[in-house]
């Protein structure tokens, strides 16, 4: 069973390819054009896809050393995301699967990144320990926050989930707020590492159930910066390692407290993390503290497999290959595709 899965959601083009459940290549274009501009500009990406997509699957083919004709399926990203830029890499699919009269096999992106955590590594060592099902995860990106309950590879069910802002979000309007360049989330966890997380205290806010909201601490951190700017121009560049990592401790316990919630109301004591925001660093080594303070198993991604990527596509085509889960030639993309 070969696969070829395209990823094109947002900013990153990427094709990987997997072989009867063994990642072969896994190939990241990234864009630099939207840096300029503080952030996606969605016309540029889906230009800049049609420029990626052909030299980045010739390279994923030649990386996995499989022919075109040696394809058993062809998978893609059909939301949700830019609709530009789903459409680049849904037309390639469709024209190359049926070119090759092979499946087409449509993938949610947001499920995709959570069957990340069942990515074998390529190195030929033993598996990395993969979840048990049930397992809860928490999946947050720039787009989305959501807590999900997994039973299986195909059955999954979100029982929160943010009603305004995803968290991701939250980190890169702080990180604009503080003059940092885009992509400005990653940049408020480094500046973090020397900081006092307890340094400022902003209002954590509160929703019912297992739900999130994070335009109340967007507002609060920009009314923050702005008074004390007024009474010290310089307060940001004195005090930055400080005002990021009070940003980031206020939101990772902002997610973890609703985590620790549903690990509670649900039983379920196998935990993991998924989305481009599982890559920080303060909300891995959190999570791991809560982990053991609450005897729960935690499973973490590596950080290739927290961004976006076609390998966690790929691996979430396989589980709907061995189900006969294929899609038509007239399926569109769903820029708001749910669960």
């Amino acid at each position: 069973m070969n696969i070829l899965a395209i990823e094109s959601s947002c900013d990153e083009t990427s094709a990987a390819v997997l072989a009867d459940g063994q990642l072969k290549s896994n190939i990241i274009a990234t864009q630099l054009v939207h840096e300029q501009y503080g952030g996606v500009v969605p016309e540029l990406a889906s230009r800049a896809h049609q420029q990626h997509i052909l030299p980045v699957v010739a390279r994923a083919l030649a990386d996995a050393n499989i022919a075109k004709t040696d394809l058993s399926a062809i998978a893609f990203t059909r939301g949700p995301g830019l609709l530009g830029s789903l459409l680049v890499g849904a037309s390639f699919a469709k024209a190359l699967a049926l070119g090759l009269n092979i499946p087409l096999i449509e993938v949610n992106h947001m499920q995709a990144h959570i069957l990340a955590h069942f990515i074998d590594d390529q190195e030929g060592a033993s598996p990395k320990p993969k979840p048990s099902f049930p397992f809860l995860c928490l999946t947050v990106s720039g787009g989305h926050t959501q807590l999900v309950q997994i039973n299986s590879p195909l059955d999954m069910e979100v029982i929160g989930q943010t009603q305004d802002d995803a968290v991701g979000e939250a980190f890169d309007k702080s990180a604009k707020l503080l003059n940092l360049p885009y992509p400005g989330g990653p940049l408020i966890d480094n500046y973090a590492r020397t900081g006092n997380p307890l340094a400022y205290k902003f209002p954590m806010g509160e929703m019912p159930g297992l739900d999130f909201s994070f335009s109340g601490i967007k507002t609060a951190i920009l009314y923050f910066l702005r008074d004390n700017v007024r009474a010290n121009p310089d307060f940001i560049t004195q005090n930055l390692p400080d005002i990021c990592a009070s940003i980031q401790h206020t939101l990772v316990q902002m997610l973890l407290t609703k985590l620790k919630r549903a690990a509670r109301e649900t039983g379920i004591r196998d935990i993991a993390i998924a989305g481009g925001v599982s890559a920080n660093s303060g909300l891995r080594s959190a999570l791991t503290q809560l982990g053991t303070e609450q005897n729960w198993t935690i499973y973490i991604p590596r950080f290739e497999y927290c961004t976006d990527n076609a390998a966690m596509i790929a691996m979430a085509a396989h589980f709907k290959y061995i189900q006969g889960d294929f899609t038509d030639q007239t399926v569109s993309p769903l820029p708001r595709m749910s669960f």
